[in-house]
């Protein structure tokens, strides 16, 4: 390859190109492994972005995996699992993985559908066909309420932190209004863990608040800060908010440009598992994560150096040809689960909440189609621009 290619992930906007899959499609087929400025590579194909996210030893998280990351200036971070490398990464992770294991999350399942009944039922009053925007209505309010239980909050806080919880993805790339935003979402999490001192958790994961068993859980016999608990929460948050939201929305999206597919599940949502899986592989809420390389290596063909910076393009990957076959451009809600998409990531760091990613989508994919079986996209969405996520800040929906 000799003509360089206009890349730049750590500028937002790089996902709502035009060209942007044209682009991807590009760098796998010409540059797998591309070095957009000195020292810093984008990671375009599937069997490399697996191979770095179950290498820590060689591709390490504790100097930052966000493309504006604190770590990458010189600043600190307190209880991010994020940014956690073997051996610190396991205890920290081990604190709450009961409570998102497969099992443990079909006991949370009642509620999940009382949320998205929640939801939907204040479309009650809306006449059959009128245009809504599906993001404020829809898909920002439901995670926000499953992730608010969980975390043991009130109902009269639950305003406030959706809009809070909204600066914290904005947070990493943009301006002023949204930092005052995570400010006060943090001062909130900083009393709301303070109150939880001394609370005794429940043993039963279906029912656990997970703020109480942060705020007294230990590691290695010494209590958690109360900074390292608000982290956690604030990690926990954002990948169970923001990911889900992107999940629905762009699902919806897909849905109605392909309704014959949508017709399909509408008639028959037995087949609603594997479309999620097809969703997560198409959408890819999160589109980057970076590593750090820690020795002198070799990727995908390239030599990289000690200190190079790694970009996981991980709607690359998941459109990889080689992977997912000719038709990996296509989407196809009755695609077989044959190779698993990296849209929860890989290895150690796989999404914590993915099990309950996959059961708020399948249901609330499945109540939508139900109450609104030839819902589709009515007008333009808006997009944000970030360089974390691929997702809509506004989306027009008919409901029909």
């Amino acid at each position: 390859m000799t003509d360089p290619i206009a890349i730049d992930p750590e500028s937002p906007g790089l996902f709502t190109r035009p060209d942007y899959f044209e682009l991807l499609a590009r760098l796998r087929r010409d540059a797998p492994v591309y070095e957009y400025e000195p020292n810093a590579w984008t990671i375009a194909r599937y069997d490399a972005v697996r191979e770095i996210s179950r290498d820590p030893e060689r591709f390490c998280s504790g100097r930052g995996v966000l493309m504006n990351d604190p770590l990458r200036r010189g600043g600190e971070i307190h209880g991010s699992i994020l940014h956690m490398d073997p051996p610190e990464h396991a205890p920290w992770r081990q604190l709450v993985n009961r409570r998102f294991t497969p099992r443990a999350v079909t006991t949370f399942s009642d509620r999940i559908h009382a949320a998205a009944r929640a939801v939907l039922d204040d479309l009650d009053d809306i006449e059959p066909g009128t245009t809504v925007d599906f993001v404020d209505r829809v898909a920002a309010p439901f995670p926000v309420l499953v992730i608010a239980e969980l975390l043991g909050i009130a109902d009269a806080d639950r305003d406030d932190f959706r809009r809070w919880s909204d600066a914290a993805i904005s947070s990493t790339d943009t301006d002023a209004p949204a930092l005052d935003d995570l400010a006060a979402l943090y001062r909130f999490l900083v009393d709301h863990v303070r109150a939880k001192r001394g609370a005794t958790p429940d043993d039963d994961p279906a029912r656990e608040d997970i703020a109480a068993r942060l705020a007294n859980a230990e590691i290695d016999g010494r209590r958690l800060s109360t900074a390292e608990a608000v982290g956690y929460c604030l990690a926990l948050l954002v990948a169970g908010n923001e990911t889900t939201r992107h999940l629905v929305s762009g699902s919806v999206l897909a849905l109605s440009e392909h309704p014959d597919q949508r017709d399909a599940l509408a008639s028959d949502p037995s087949g609603m598992e594997r479309a999620v899986e097809e969703c997560l592989r198409w959408v890819t809420p999160i589109q980057s994560f970076g590593r750090t390389v820690t020795l002198d290596t070799e990727i995908d063909g390239t030599r990289v150096k000690r200190g190079d910076w790694l970009v996981m393009l991980y709607a690359s990957a998941n459109r990889d040809e080689r992977t997912f076959g000719e038709r990996a451009d296509r989407f196809d809600v009755t695609r077989p689960v044959e190779s698993s998409h990296v849209a929860f990531g890989f290895g150690e760091h796989l999404c914590l909440g993915a099990a309950l990613a996959r059961l708020e989508a399948r249901v609330l994919l499945t109540e939508m189609l139900t109450r609104f079986p030839r819902l589709e996209v009515d007008g333009e969405p808006r997009w944000t621009e970030s360089t974390l996520v691929r997702g809509m800040e506004r989306l027009p929906v008919a409901l029909r």
